[in-house]
């Protein structure tokens, strides 16, 4: 049966007033409806065709019911797993914010009242959203493929790569709803015209810079929280749900059992690293974080930029450390009471006579940004050994020198340039 048949027959059930209502219709329109009977005052032969009938009747009935639930689901989502509470009918509740409707025109988003205007707006159809919302905490099959990258440190970081139908729905996600959201002056990754140079040319000249990181920053943003943000949005409970289904997943370790692969639940759904709706939606869930940072930094004459989990603070006059350990002791609090935390283990304090570097840049002095030297020296070789022997290096290979030479180019385009003009690029 084609999506155009199906919806034909559902608004044949809409209108009969729901699938009962439109059963018994089917069964009186058919001949098949049954007149109930007192059976005591049959004859055997009356009593045999009567059962004969009401047998009939139930077998029609059977099939109609079957063909309604079919269509049913074709526009409900009637249930996706037991991680999530989910009723078709829900409409308006006590969370709603007021004038819903009215904040989703105002942040200029899609009108979204359905799970069919969803799944229409992403391209799918309803039953294939259901299947990219569903939950299982032990799923022979995720929407995800894992893969891990080194960290700085030796150890490796899990990313969780969207699967091509999921990644579309992501993007459609990021750029009708989550881009158009609102987001502080303080934030500067993944955000148009704005970069790891925008983040660290605030803190060019600083006598001091004290630089923190957010511990478990993606997993830490879990379903409840994107889901409230996603309502806070204006869109209400149902819509909300899958937005924030379709942008999460839970942790997961493959485990084999009775020679079965499944992927198992590790703990609550979040957002997974890889995921491009992942970034922005943290800007936006940082708004309040990013606020109070802000103004408190002003206050205390520091300046305050935020690159993803990296927080920055910098000031052109010399501090003393009761004036630093006042900043970092505030900084948690106020970190702490928006939902995260700081990892100690990464906060850095660098004053004028060190090298001060944020987000891979240099910014001692008055100077623009710039790359370590120590870098451009390390890709010039790179490229060097490549010309001379044909081979990359350990480590190496075309496309991570590419993204080098993209980074140089923030700072330094004349020397990236020349760097491709060797590679013949």
């Amino acid at each position: 049966m084609s999506d155009q048949q199906y919806q034909q027959l559902w608004r044949q059930i809409e209108q009969a007033g729901g699938v009962d209502a439109y059963v018994h219709q089917q069964l009186q329109v058919n001949g098949f409806w049954v007149e109930r009977k007192n059976t005591e005052k049959l004859s055997d032969r009356e009593l045999k065709a009567y059962k004969n009938a009401l047998k009939q009747e139930a077998e029609q009935k059977r099939k109609l019911k079957k063909a309604a639930w079919d269509i049913y689901r074709q526009n409900h989502i009637v249930h996706i797993g037991e991680y999530y509470y989910w009723n078709d009918f829900d409409g308006k509740d006590d969370f709603d914010i007021d004038e819903p409707e009215a904040r989703v025109a105002n942040n200029g988003l899609p009108p979204l009242y359905t799970p069919g205007q969803l799944a229409e707006m992403l391209n799918i159809s309803v039953s294939k959203l259901r299947w990219l919302c569903y939950h299982r905490d032990a799923a022979t099959r995720i929407h995800y493929h894992r893969f891990t990258i080194p960290k700085r440190n030796g150890d490796e970081r899990a990313i969780w790569a969207p699967l091509p139908l999921l990644k579309q729905c992501q993007r459609l996600i990021l750029r009708d709803i989550v881009e158009k959201l609102p987001v502080h002056g303080a934030a500067h990754g993944f955000l148009p015209g704005r970069s790891t140079f925008s983040n660290a040319r605030e803190h060019s000249g600083a006598d001091v810079i004290v630089k923190m990181d957010v511990k478990d920053f993606f997993p830490s943003v879990t379903f409840p929280r994107v889901k409230g943000l996603f309502r806070k949005a204006g869109y209400r409970e149902q819509v909300a749900i899958l937005l924030a289904a379709l942008c999460t997943e839970a942790p997961r370790e493959m485990v084999n059992h009775g020679g079965k692969d499944y992927f198992v639940a590790l703990g609550p759904r979040c957002l997974p690293q890889g995921a491009p709706t992942s970034p922005a939606l943290t800007n936006t869930l940082c708004l309040a974080l990013d606020r109070r940072l802000t103004g408190y930094s002003a206050k205390q004459q520091w300046r305050y930029t935020r690159y993803a989990d990296d927080l920055t603070f910098s000031c052109t006059a010399l501090q003393d450390s009761q004036a630093i350990n006042k900043l970092l002791g505030t900084v948690r609090s106020i970190v702490s009471a928006e939902g995260f935390a700081i990892n100690k283990n990464k906060t850095r304090i660098y004053r004028k006579g060190n090298r001060q570097q944020i987000t891979g840049l240099v910014v001692n002095g008055d100077a623009a940004p710039r790359v370590p030297r120590q870098l451009k020296r390390q890709i010039r070789a790179a490229i060097h050994n490549f010309l001379k022997t044909g081979v990359w290096r350990k480590g190496e290979s075309l496309q991570t020198i590419r993204g080098y030479l993209a980074y140089i180019q923030l700072t330094d385009a004349e020397l990236a340039q020349q760097l491709r003009n060797r590679l013949g690029e």
